[in-house]
Formats: structure tokens, C-alpha cells, sequence
């Protein structure tokens, strides 16, 4: 072995192995570097769609909350109840209904004159005895006061049916 001088020694030139190594490793280095990179920005990117979903989920809750709000605020707990033959969904006289006798089995909450089944419609409107019922329903509401156009009230519960008030027209 030779004697090495500091300042005069030239290092020795790396070897193709070694010079294959070092730019290898450099390349693996950088490697890794871009796909953490990648990492971090694909995080970012799901933290702020995340947030986005929150905020809009926020939002949709927010306006459903005031919607039903309002809606609870301007419905009424008062449904006029109507008369009708169920068949053709015509308004007929009162009197069909609030006289009579009641239905049985699968016809709860049915009336029957003359052999006719007849049957209040909750809600909706009609022009009057003879015309066609449209936007309600013949389910009875739950919790409503029901009323009938002559100002009877209507309660219902269980099988059968109870009337009460004024029967004025």
C-alpha cells in the first residue's frame, strides 16, 4: 500500500459496481420521494372533499330542518272531511254518511244507506254535491281535528266512529 498524502491523493475512480449502486440508490431515493409526495397530496385531497361533504350535508339537513319547520308552522290541524261514493270519488249529500249504518270486516269506518257504501274523503276539494274530489285522501289523518262542511266534528278511533257537535247547514 502506498503512502497517501492529504491535499496531493487523487481518490481513486468508483468502480462500474459501485457507480451502478450510487445510481441506484439515488434513483430509488427519488423514488420514494414523488410517491410520498403523491401520498400526501391524495390525503389532502380526500380531507377536503370530506369537508365539502360535511358542509353540504350540513346544508341539506339545515334547509329539510327549516322546511319541515315551516310546514309544521302553516298546516292546520283542522281537515274538512267530505262525503263520497267511493266508486266514482263524487261528493254526495252528508247525509249519505252521517246517517246510516256502519260497514263491517274489511270496510271499517264505512257506511252503508240503501245498500251503498259511502265514505268521508279527508282533505282535498270539490265544487260541490256531484262533482269529483281531487288532492286528499280517504285515509283518516292522525291527530287532525276533522270536520264536515256542515260543521259537524268527526272523531275517529278503533272500529266504528263517533260525531259530535252541531249539525247546522
Amino acid at each position: 500500500m502506498r503512502r497517501q498524502e492529504p491535499g496531493s491523493t487523487v481518490p481513486r475512480p468508483p468502480t462500474v459496481g459501485e457507480a451502478r449502486a450510487r445510481d441506484k440508490a439515488r434513483k430509488d431515493r427519488a423514488e420514494q420521494e414523488r410517491l410520498a409526495a403523491e401520498a400526501e397530496a391524495a390525503a389532502e385531497e380526500r380531507r377536503r372533499k370530506r369537508k365539502k361533504g360535511l358542509i353540504g350535508g350540513v346544508a341539506v339537513v339545515g334547509v329539510v330542518g327549516l322546511v319541515a319547520l315551516g310546514y309544521t308552522a302553516l298546516s292546520s290541524d283542522e281537515v274538512q272531511a267530505t262525503c263520497i261514493d267511493p266508486n266514482t270519488e263524487v261528493e254526495v249529500d252528508e247525509s249519505y254518511c252521517t246517517t246510516g249504518t256502519h260497514g263491517t270486516g274489511a270496510m271499517a269506518g264505512m257506511f252503508i244507506y240503501a245498500g251503498s257504501p259511502y265514505r268521508y274523503y279527508y282533505g282535498g276539494s270539490a265544487g260541490g254535491v256531484g262533482t269529483k274530489v281531487t288532492g286528499g285522501t280517504v285515509v283518516t289523518p292522525k291527530g287532525a281535528t276533522i270536520t264536515t262542511k256542515s260543521g259537524t266534528t268527526i272523531q275517529r278511533g278503533g272500529f266504528g266512529s263517533k260525531s259530535t257537535g252541531s249539525g247546522g247547514s
